[in-house]
């Protein structure tokens, strides 16, 4: 029988609400604060309400190591501006090591090309400690830039951490991304060092990138030196005649690793997060901010201690990438994949799981959808003992998703599903270990994260979906976008609706019982498998292919359905669009951009719609194929042309019939 929205699914054991980190927490604030809660809800009501007062806690119960003192937690309630634990100086690379266990695993690594390995504490601080004196001999020091174009693997988190150790900042790309989508991105920050592989392996498959890393050095002028990581041959020459080490030239250091005492607000590391016009944000994080919000969010979001084992499937390009890092603040192992979840088949991740001894298995709304539909049944083919619980995120899951872990995964499981964005590298809502889970919902709003749903006058709403704000500032929010230097684009970003409150660009509802579903994207910026990205990139490659003269793209995403993404084209007189130039823009997305950015169809319309001053109607023409009436979804006196809005009419009534047809044919 189907699942229904809100039906309970699990609930957590005493055993599980005594020994969960959150619990803890709510005890240290009794015996120190002398205060108590009813429930977890009123626990964040607290939390948001009392801004200062939570943040101070979290400092003191993490024992944030600071090098010089906070004057005062924050200096007003503003956003954006809100200035954090002024005064205070610390490194994020000296946190995620005081948690060390030398002789425990701190990584554990597999990918479609090296079997599985470990990496102790040590080995890792060893590591780290050697390429943070290379980079010292290279001249990388405080506020230098370096980036990476790495796949997820174990080089990629000695790389962040010895980075943030010398107080320079770090980015990274992962390696299926397009030479445009790189350059667009590393050459806004103007980067000092560049860490590259000479390529990557997925779906069973090799990709060299030598050629790309070629073009990616020539595009960036102020780089100094390359670090080349022969990923797939050992022998692989390095791509150019520039300066160049060899990865295995840089030899481990038993000496200190060192940290750079820094500012709470110096940057750490830059994430970038694309609009609908120009390039990709370079968004910009603090040392301070990452590390109370990760400490929050790894010890209380997803309750992971010293002794788990920690996985999700990301690569460096998506945020999800610097949380697995953090997950090291915990104490817990993170674990590594690198490749194709679906090769050699669906169960490659949960072989994993088996052999890792995984204990929070952390994934794609998308893959557990895609196990669902497939018929696996993990649960029964491999020994998940020790799996406690499974993270998802990047898009809606549906409630048929949630039942499917529990009758398929393992009945006693706490499934924390979870959103956040880029923009703040944590979560905004998610998992709570001591609350029951409920078919299609998020369980609660995340713990200093003053969440609400706003109607479209500004006003907050409960059982009713709304925009997704958030009324108070967070410590990760942005420092700044690099080369924002007036903060316009900032305040564009996410103030321009209501000032003075951040709008996430999500649709949410809040239920009375506090828990939280999220429908999709409110605006055009599109969200594939959890990765944001901007029409703007798409539109510069596929438009520079000779026959098209046009194009506009849409992400329907709803909840219970996956991503889907069209692609319409204006082509030039006398062109088809047959088979072949499909498959020509496809490729041409796939190499500049990545798969993910490669639409799910592409159509051919006679104009794209804009509007009086020239701007593609992408929001509006998303509503109408969602099935908004055109009256409702455009004003066509606003419109330059608006007899080009009749081919996405037409193509709306021929989904909504196939839609029709194909539920009927179930029933």
């Amino acid at each position: 029988m189907p699942v229904e929205e809100g039906t309970v699914l699990w609930t957590p054991s005493a055993e599980t609400v005594r020994a969960a980190n959150v619990t803890r927490y709510q005890e240290w604030l009794a015996r120190t604060r002398g205060l108590s809660f009813a429930s977890y809800h009123d626990l964040w009501r607290w939390s948001t309400e009392h801004l200062e007062e939570f943040w101070a806690s979290v400092w003191e119960y993490f024992d944030v190591i600071a090098h010089h003192p906070y004057r005062r937690v924050l200096d007003a309630r503003r956003m954006p501006g809100a200035k954090w634990f002024e005064g205070a100086t610390l490194n994020y690379a000296e946190h995620i090591f005081r948690n060390a266990r030398p002789d425990a695993p701190g990584i554990l690594f597999r990918s479609e090309r090296r079997p599985l390995a470990a990496w102790s504490w040590a080995e890792l601080r060893r590591r780290v400690a050697g390429l943070a004196r290379e980079l010292r001999r290279l001249g990388v020091g405080r506020g230098d830039r370096v980036v990476a174009y790495v796949p997820n693997i174990p080089e990629a988190v000695v790389g962040v951490l010895a980075t943030a150790s010398l107080g320079a900042i770090w980015s990274s790309c992962s390696p299926d991304f397009g030479s445009v989508s790189v350059i667009d991105r590393f050459r806004q920050i103007e980067p000092k060092v560049l860490l590259a592989v000479d390529g990557y392996a997925y779906n069973g498959r090799d990709f060299d990138r030598t050629a790309v890393v070629a073009q990616i050095q020539a595009a960036l002028p102020t780089l100094e030196h390359t670090i080349w990581i022969p990923y797939l041959n050992p022998e692989a020459p390095p791509p150019s005649d520039r300066p160049t080490t060899r990865w295995g030239d840089i030899a481990p250091d038993d000496g200190l690793l060192a940290f750079e005492a820094v500012p709470f607000d110096h940057p750490l590391w830059v994430l970038y997060s694309s609009g609908t016009t120009g390039l990709p944000k370079p968004i910009v994080h603090g040392h301070g901010g990452i590390v109370l919000a990760h400490l929050v969010h790894g010890h209380i979001g997803m309750d992971l201690k010293p002794g788990d084992r920690f996985f999700w499937f990301t690569t460096t390009g998506w945020m999800m990438w610097n949380v697995v890092v953090s997950g090291l603040l915990t104490g817990s192992t993170i674990i590594l994949y690198d490749g194709s979840p679906g090769w050699p088949d669906l169960d490659v991740l949960w072989r994993l799981a088996e052999e890792t001894g995984m204990t929070f298995f952390g994934t794609s709304a998308a893959y557990l959808t895609t196990c669902m539909k497939a018929g696996l049944e993990p649960g029964r083919r491999f020994d998940l003992g020790a799996l406690r619980a499974v993270g998802s995120t990047g898009s809606p899951l549906p409630a048929e998703a949630y039942a499917w872990v529990y009758e398929h995964v393992k009945r006693d499981l706490w499934l924390n599903s979870a959103s956040g964005g880029t923009d703040v590298c944590a979560g905004f809502v998610g998992g709570v270990p001591t609350l029951p889970v409920t078919a299609g919902e998020i369980q609660a709003r995340a713990l200093g994260a003053a969440v609400a749903a706003y109607d479209e006058a500004g006003r907050p709403v409960v059982n009713q979906v709304g925009e997704l704000v958030v009324t108070a500032p967070m410590p990760s929010m942005p420092l700044f976008f690099w080369g924002d230097t007036d903060g316009r684009r900032y305040r564009e970003s996410y103030f321009e609706m209501y000032p003075g409150v951040w709008r996430h660009g999500d649709w949410i509802r809040i239920t009375e019982r506090g828990t939280c579903v999220i429908t999709g994207r409110s605006d055009s910026t599109i969200n594939r498998y959890g990765v944001r990205m901007g029409t703007s990139e798409i539109y510069r490659v596929v438009e520079a292919i000779p026959e098209v003269a046009d194009s506009l793209v849409v992400d329907l995403t709803a909840l219970g359905r996956p991503s889907v993404m069209y692609l319409f084209v204006v082509l030039k007189e006398g062109v088809t669009l047959d088979e072949g130039l499909k498959a020509t823009i496809a490729a041409r997305i796939r190499e500049a951009l990545s798969p993910r950015h490669v639409p799910d169809a592409i159509y051919p319309v006679a104009a794209v719609p804009r509007t009086l001053n020239g701007k593609k109607l992408e929001v509006p023409i998303k509503k109408i194929l969602s099935g908004v009436p055109l009256a409702q979804a455009v004003n066509p006196d606003a419109l330059a042309n608006p007899e080009a809005l009749k081919d996405f009419e037409a193509l709306a009534a021929r989904l909504a019939a196939e839609q029709s047809a194909t539920a009927g044919g179930a029933g």
